[in-house]
């Protein structure tokens, strides 16, 4: 019996591309706590983040109506049907540095009338502003998504900001709406989210905490919404600048001066940044790197847990209730910059490490989805982290489209909580746990399982517990690769793609077999 079930084992193990992996014999318990159900996963922290930046928008997703590219308006079509399988929740637009360089007049109206700029902060590239508010609405439109703005704070003023949002969401009588409606578009735009600058400890400023919390009130209460339809629960929630990775300066004066509040001024949310980068400037290559580069990065990654913990900690002091979301809108892996390339363009290649990568932030985002409601992937096409790589009309999907589309089940799912011992993946002197997990129920009362295996050697079996009952049927996607750096190119797109996972019945119930260097999304019966 044991033979026929390493045999069956193998099989399944050929099905899915983990060749020649070991093929463990020990079966690990996973046990899922269906009787305590936790909270939420907001959706929105599987939002998107598109900056102008190098081809992220220009190239990526806007190649004008004229393009020989096929398009709706000048929007790429075949981005928009990859990204609508996303169902994603939310798009962070402009920036990111350069929104708080974006004026937003330059960006509307008849093509002759925009302004053409120099994008100083990424590259020196020319900003010919053929992508503005109007055409970043319709982008939304197109894959089904909401509008998250980053107004500018770092050179802008109130004022400005509080046109901008009166272009986009007022009235079509008043002469803001009528402006609106002569440049094609006379219902209100929906604003979801309004971001209260960007990295204004930084690039946005460099504002010290006690600054920033007097130009926060200032935008908070002057910058508003007047789209009537956008009340209750489709308020727009506003988030302010937060956290720079560790440090805590900003968390402290925001959550402070918002505990303290006057009626005239508030907030729905509290940002924080951090990316995956295993030391600054990010000088870790994208392709072509070994085992010892993965478990450094997939350490570094893990770091994003307590780093939640330390800012949720320190807002639990004065909203102990959880009223303010903690935002991280922009994290990733940010790698060197592709030889050959323009440093400021942010080009980097998208491996199978960096879904892997992708995996171990949302299941972290998920443990955390009391206080986590929101999070960006930095970025959404040819930049950073992205979902997708385009060269003139060609587009591949990276591994980390891949898990974004497999982990969809997850959004506004119940967390469940899941517990399993996997042991200890060790490279070198960097160890960390074998096995990272995550289990919620769907609005259909469907329970999912996520599944990372870290080790990029060793299969794991494991067997999956509903309480104390054993999981009757399984059968979901895994992505893996023949190793960690294998990665999606437009000689060659469908290398590391989803394919079948099924579990193997076994005496005491269902044995699943995750390869090695995988991310599993199973439904479990």
């Amino acid at each position: 019996m044991k033979t026929v079930l390493l045999l069956i084992a193998a099989a399944i193990l050929g099905t899915v591309g983990a060749l020649a992996d070991p093929v463990p014999t020990a079966v690990i318990p996973l046990r899922i706590d269906t009787t305590h159900p936790g909270p939420r996963i907001d959706r929105n922290i599987f939002g998107q983040f598109a900056e102008h930046l190098g081809s992220g928008i220009y190239g990526g997703i806007w190649v004008g109506k004229d393009s020989s590219i096929p398009n709706v308006r000048g929007i790429r079509t075949d981005v928009v049907t990859a990204l609508r399988d996303l169902h994603v929740p939310n798009v962070r637009w402009p920036g990111g540095c350069f929104g708080d360089e974006y004026h937003w007049r330059d960006g509307i109206g008849p093509a002759a009338s925009r302004k053409t700029t120099v994008n100083s902060n990424w590259g020196g590239a020319l900003e010919p502003d053929s992508f503005g508010t109007d055409e970043f609405m319709d982008f939304l439109d197109q894959i089904g998504s909401e509008a998250y703005i980053s107004v500018n704070v770092g050179s802008g003023t109130p004022a400005e900001a509080a046109a901008w949002m009166a272009y986009m969401t007022a009235d079509p009588a008043t002469s803001a709406g009528r402006e609106r409606a002569q440049n094609g578009h006379p219902a209100p735009y929906r604003v979801k989210f309004l971001g209260i600058g960007n990295e204004s400890w930084g690039c946005g400023g460099a504002m010290t905490p006690d600054y920033y919390v007097s130009q926060l009130k200032l935008y908070a209460r002057y910058v508003r919404n007047f789209n009537a339809a956008q009340v209750g629960d489709k308020a727009m929630r506003r988030v302010a600048v937060g956290a720079d990775g560790g440090k805590t300066e900003y968390v402290e004066a925001v959550m402070k001066a918002w505990h303290d509040k006057v009626w005239s001024w508030d907030i729905e949310g509290l940002s924080l940044h951090s990316y995956t980068s295993a030391g600054w400037p990010p000088a870790h290559p994208s392709s072509g790197f070994g085992v010892d580069e993965y478990a450094t990065l997939l350490k570094d990654t893990l770091a994003m847990d307590p780093l939640i913990a330390k800012h949720a900690a320190i807002m639990d002091q004065y909203d102990p209730h959880q009223a303010m979301a903690l935002a991280v809108d922009e994290w990733g892996v940010w790698l060197a910059a592709l030889p050959g390339t323009n440093p400021g363009f942010l080009v980097q290649q998208n491996s199978l490490r960096d879904g892997i990568l992708a995996a171990l932030n949302l299941n972290i985002f998920a443990r955390h989805a009391d206080r986590v409601r929101m999070a960006n992937i930095a970025q959404m096409v040819n930049v950073l982290q992205s979902m997708i790589m385009t060269d003139q009309g060609r587009m591949v999907l990276t591994p980390t489209y891949h898990v974004f589309r497999m982990y969809t089940p997850f959004q506004d799912a119940t967390f469940i909580p899941a517990a399993i011992d996997g042991g200890t993946y060790t490279q070198g002197t960097t160890s960390m746990p074998r096995i990272d997990a995550v289990a919620a129920r769907d609005s259909r009362g469907n329970i999912w399982l996520a599944a990372v295996n870290l080790d990029p050697e060793q299969s794991v079996r494991i067997r999956a517990f509903l309480g104390e009952t054993p999981v009757k049927s399984a059968h979901g996607e895994v992505l893996t690769g023949a190793q960690v750096d294998a990665i999606n190119s437009f000689a060659a797109p469908h290398a590391v793609q989803p394919a079948p996972i099924d579990g193997i019945a076994a005496a005491g119930g269902l044995v699943i077999q995750l390869p090695a260097r995988s991310v599993s999304v199973i439904q479990l019966r």
